[in-house]
């Protein structure tokens, strides 16, 4: 069995055709679903106490908040390579990793 893996930052992955979205954590209905997961125990706080940029969400219902740009994660599921804004802030991330490296894995 093969398993496309998404990286997520800080060596995280999470297997993508799990993945129903990934979404900013920005607006109230988001908030609300984070504070649902987080009340009933499906939260996954993947940032290592960075700033969540992404929110996933799994066909399981899990959330697990990410450090990284949910389109950063959409260009990693596509394989595309990730070219940041320039609106974007540049702040030092552990996770932003060589854009030359695989950053969606196949296991078997």
């Amino acid at each position: 069995m093969k398993a496309d893996l998404l990286n997520i930052g800080f060596g995280n992955v999470v297997v993508a055709e799990r993945i129903v979205a990934i979404v900013s954590p920005g607006s109230a209905p988001i908030k609300r679903l984070k504070e649902d997961a987080k009340e009933q125990g499906r939260l996954i706080d993947a940032t290592y106490g960075r700033k969540t940029r992404a929110i996933v969400v799994t066909d399981s219902n899990h959330v697990i908040l990410s450090a990284i740009n949910p389109e950063t994660a959409a260009m990693r599921m596509l394989g595309k390579k990730v070219v940041h804004d320039s609106h974007e802030s540049h702040d030092t991330h552990d996770d932003e990793e060589d854009t030359s490296e695989l950053d969606s894995t196949e296991v078997e």
